[in-house]
């Protein structure tokens, strides 16, 4: 009996082992068969790649089972319930933020770009070559980058009479000319406004002023006067020229400043007058009836007359005078001006001996023109005149022939 009893069990120990067997198998072979049913897929994740078999029917569910959590902002190859299919590469890029300050004023982004040049492509952000940014275009996107732009504004410059404009995000009024290529000499009498050193903000206007110096003469024209005079030795009614006229001149130089070309000021530093000559005419006064009698110091000079009218010698007291003489005014009863030529010679005379504007020769002086009365030539008598007051000193008083030239 116990024979049989152990035979019987060697027996179910087979018979268990080989159910265990057999179940070991299958589970097996369902494993292996479920493990050659999972899908295979290569998911992307930033740029790394991992190969992932899996039973999840969608993208949202195998995403789902790698911790995944997509963001409206992050870019995904995908839709979410997009089914699985063996072989099949499932991008992921997950957004970074980022913010940019333009100008001060900060906004926040989040992006996928690799670039900061792709970045501002995408937001529709551009700047010029003149804008300052604190980074390059070309650098890549991390995450939490702040970029900070200043955008260029607009400069204008008025450079003498001329208009330019730059562009710039500041700095100095010197900085800001020179970049414009506007010239100017530090030791120039130039004014610009602002000063070099100071800093131009937007809506300021940089003002270049080209001041210059030179020297301008001017010559002005002094029209000489007209004077008469009675002379009782012509007849009533006739004139005769005695002096012709000069007109006098001021010759004036200027130092003359100039901005942008126009004339701001100028500053008289010289000045040359030479002086008119008036033009003198003697008036005749002589009665008709007059003309057979003269005054008795017309017959003691025709008593002294050597000949006719042209060529007649007359002799006569000869004192001296000069233009600085004391109550002498230097300008002659003919309107010469004796101060401005000292070396003239000019006698005082009695019109009714010798007329106005005579020419004669005098003894020992020389030629010389009847230019001037006085109080006490009366008769055959002059006064000539000396450049000075010893010249005069030393003629003193003398007797001497008087020669009529015309």
């Amino acid at each position: 009996m116990m024979k049989l009893i152990s035979r019987l069990s060697r027996s179910k120990q087979k018979l268990i082992t080989s159910g265990i067997g057999v179940f070991v198998l299958i589970l097996f072979s369902s494993f292996v068969m479920y493990e050659a049913t999972k899908a295979e897929v290569v998911f992307a994740e930033n740029g790394e790649e991992q190969t992932i078999n899996t039973h999840k029917d969608t993208v949202g569910e195998l995403l789902t089972e790698l911790g995944v959590d997509v963001g409206k902002h992050d870019l995904l190859s995908h839709q979410l319930d997009a089914l699985i299919q063996s072989g099949m590469t499932i991008d992921y890029v997950a957004a970074k933020d980022i913010t940019i300050a333009i100008d001060g004023k900060e906004k926040d982004y989040s992006t996928t770009a690799e670039t900061i040049a792709a970045f501002f492509e995408e937001n529709n952000l551009m700047f010029t070559e003149d804008d300052q940014l604190s980074h390059k275009t070309s650098s890549k996107i991390e995450d939490g980058l702040h970029i900070d732009v200043i955008t260029a504004f607009e400069v204008e410059i008025q450079n003498g009479n001329d208009n330019t404009t730059v562009m710039t995000t500041g700095g100095t009024v010197k900085e800001i000319i020179e970049k414009a290529g506007v010239s100017y000499d530090q030791d120039s009498k130039d004014k610009i406004t602002p000063g070099l050193d100071e800093e131009v903000e937007k809506g300021d206007k940089i003002e270049v002023v080209r001041v210059t110096e030179e020297e301008k003469v001017v010559e002005e024209t002094i029209d000489y006067e007209t004077q008469t005079k009675e002379d009782s030795s012509l007849p009533k009614g006739e004139e005769k020229v005695i002096t012709e006229g000069e007109n006098g001149q001021v010759t004036k130089t200027y130092m003359v400043t100039m901005e942008n070309g126009d004339e701001v000021d100028r500053e008289l530093i010289d000045e040359v007058v030479k002086d008119s000559v008036a033009k003198v005419i003697a008036v005749g006064t002589k009665e008709p009836k007059a003309q057979q009698a003269s005054s008795n110091h017309t017959n003691q000079s025709s008593k002294n007359a050597s000949s006719g009218s042209n060529g007649k010698a007359l002799t006569m007291k000869a004192s001296a005078f000069t233009a600085s003489c004391s109550g002498c005014s230097g300008v002659t009863a003919t309107g010469i001006n004796l101060s401005s030529n000292p070396n003239m010679k000019i006698i005082a005379v009695d019109p009714n001996v010798i007329p106005l504007g005579t020419k004669v020769h005098v003894e020992g002086y020389g030629e010389a023109v009847a230019g001037d009365t006085g109080g006490n030539i009366i008769g055959n008598r002059i006064d000539v005149h000396m450049p000075s007051s010893s010249d005069a000193y030393a003629w003193g008083v003398r007797t001497v022939k008087v020669t009529i030239l015309d």
